[in-house]
């Protein structure tokens, strides 16, 4: 009788665990798939005449509305309101916002400017400083094979400035514009990309805020802090001029959605398992497409930091910092 008992929950818990592999399988592709084709899809939907700010703004209602959603499928919206409070939420989630919704106007500003995979591997430089960043916020430290890890990275990063600052391209004659306003954004990107993914991971440890919830407060103080720049900024006055929907086609509500997809499937996958893969994947992917759509192959430098950036990225998921017995 025991026995039977034993076997009837293994049998349980393996189909439990399957189910949960299928799941996960399903969502690293999609996310493969959207984190891949992520910088061609905005490239060719988004026009260079598309207020940016416009463009981000979108992406910010649509996360908020998809997050809502599955808050209530999964009946934590209800939960979320009764505890929710100005101050907590502004404490959590307020400076990761705003650091957020600068950042999202860069990375709009250098998908214009870069071919789609230069500005894939160069984004994963945020790798580098999410690392120096959960360091001096929470002390989380790393391996040595993750520092290595990190230094192949910025040598790929290095091998990628040189290469697209040397070479003429992306409808530009002028070197120094692929540098100022594709290169130098997306770097600056990651920095605060670092600086907002240690902050959060501060908010969810500290605050215990879920991270559906830390979209939706995210995407709405970041939303306002836009909103509050568009008074003296050039996209505010662009939108007076010419309307908040400016060069806009059914096109751009693509990237939009795939976008805001993406931040949602980027918090199911890392919570059943790392996204190593999903990226390296997706770089994968990346030249894949725009070999096939745009027609252009990869350049050498493109070719040479490719492999830098996977192996680094493999290295860093594969050998996480082990607390010793004595740090316990």
């Amino acid at each position: 009788m025991a026995s039977t008992k034993s076997k009837t929950s293994n049998s349980k818990n393996y189909s439990e665990n399957s189910g949960v592999n299928t799941r996960v399988w399903f969502y690293s592709l999609l996310l493969t798939i959207q984190y891949g084709a992520q910088p061609l899809i905005s490239k060719r939907c988004i026009g260079r005449e598309v207020i940016v700010t416009s463009s981000v703004l979108a992406c910010e209602i649509v996360k908020v509305i998809c997050a809502v959603c599955l808050m209530a499928k999964d009946g934590s919206l209800k939960r979320a309101m009764k505890e929710w409070t100005l101050i907590g939420s502004l404490t959590a989630s307020g400076l990761p916002a705003a650091i957020y919704a600068l950042q999202n106007s860069l990375l709009q500003i250098s998908y214009r400017n870069l071919d789609s995979l230069t500005f894939s591997m160069l984004n994963q430089t945020k790798l580098i400083f999410t690392a120096f960043f959960t360091y001096i916020i929470l002390r989380q430290k790393q391996s040595i094979q993750q520092i290595g890890a990190l230094f192949i990275l910025i040598l790929a990063a290095v091998l990628l400035s040189i290469g697209e600052g040397s070479r003429k391209s992306y409808g530009s004659d002028n070197r120094d514009e692929i540098v100022v306003y594709g290169i130098v954004p997306v770097l600056i990107a990651s920095v605060l990309s670092g600086l907002a993914s240690a902050l959060c991971q501060w908010a969810s440890q500290v605050k215990k805020h879920s991270s559906y919830l830390m979209t939706v407060e995210m995407s709405i103080v970041g939303s306002l802090c836009l909103l509050a720049s568009i008074s003296k900024s050039p996209d505010g006055e662009a939108m007076r001029q010419h309307g908040f929907f400016h060069g806009w086609t059914p096109l751009t509500l693509i990237p939009v959605f795939v976008n805001a997809v993406g931040g949602i499937l980027v918090g199911l996958v890392t919570s059943y398992a790392g996204g190593g893969f999903v990226i390296v994947s997706a770089l994968l992917v990346t030249a894949l497409l725009q070999f096939v759509f745009d027609g252009k192959p990869p350049s050498m430098y493109c070719l040479l930091a490719l492999p830098l950036v996977m192996t680094s990225i493999s290295i860093y998921q594969k050998y996480p910092y082990q607390i010793k017995k004595k740090e316990a």
